[in-house]
């Protein structure tokens, strides 16, 4: 097998342990089909956050199953890069999984919170307040690694830009929702990275 096949058939099975798990996940949080109103995402976030993933996982996918596919977009990167996109979405994969255990019924796929929605603190978010995001971030940013492929990191890289402007939303979301309780515990982690020390 060579490097390039190992290294695809690698990202193959993260993928194939992660999307089933993750689906999992979704499917038990619909269980109280409550409708969310995701307009208050904004209309700009609305519009090209979810486009901009199908797209990109569809590119993964197509690299995954037929690397030629995606030959129009390849880019040069040295074997030592492309071996740590795909670290990067082993680990991204990890946090992603440990984060989807510790949501539970309070995973959205939106910045509106479910009527018994609580604070969740512990897990991952002990460490940082978006390890999701971090996780899925990390996931898209190492494909393209992985994949050398200059469209897959544009994707990556708009995705990530996405998701912060995302982010800001979703924590005054958060704050109206949880008040004072979200305040403290947002002054002792950070967003995406680990605080060294709380405010």
């Amino acid at each position: 097998m060579t490097d390039d096949r190992t290294i695809r058939f690698a990202l193959l099975v993260i993928a194939l342990v992660v999307f089933p798990i993750g689906m999992y996940h979704r499917v038990q949080s619909q269980a109280t089909h409550e409708s969310l109103d995701r307009r208050q995402e904004g209309l700009f976030i609305l519009a090209t956050l979810r486009p901009v993933g199908v797209v990109l996982w569809l590119g993964v996918i197509a690299y995954m199953i037929h690397p030629a596919w995606m030959a129009w977009s390849s880019m040069p990167l040295p074997a030592w890069l492309r071996w740590t996109g795909l670290a990067a979405c082993a680990i991204g994969g990890g946090l992603m999984i440990w984060t989807f255990r510790r949501l539970g019924k309070n995973l959205t796929d939106t910045v509106v919170t479910r009527r018994d929605h609580t604070l969740v603190t512990h897990g991952p978010y002990r460490f940082v307040r978006h390890p999701f995001y971090v996780s899925a971030a990390m996931f898209a940013l190492g494909a393209s690694f992985v994949s050398a492929n200059w469209f897959l990191l544009m994707g990556g890289v708009l995705f990530v830009v996405l998701i912060i402007m995302r982010t800001r939303t979703e924590e005054e979301k958060l704050l109206t929702r949880f008040g004072e309780s979200y305040r403290a515990y947002s002054e002792r982690t950070g967003r995406f990275v680990p605080r060294l020390r709380a405010r």
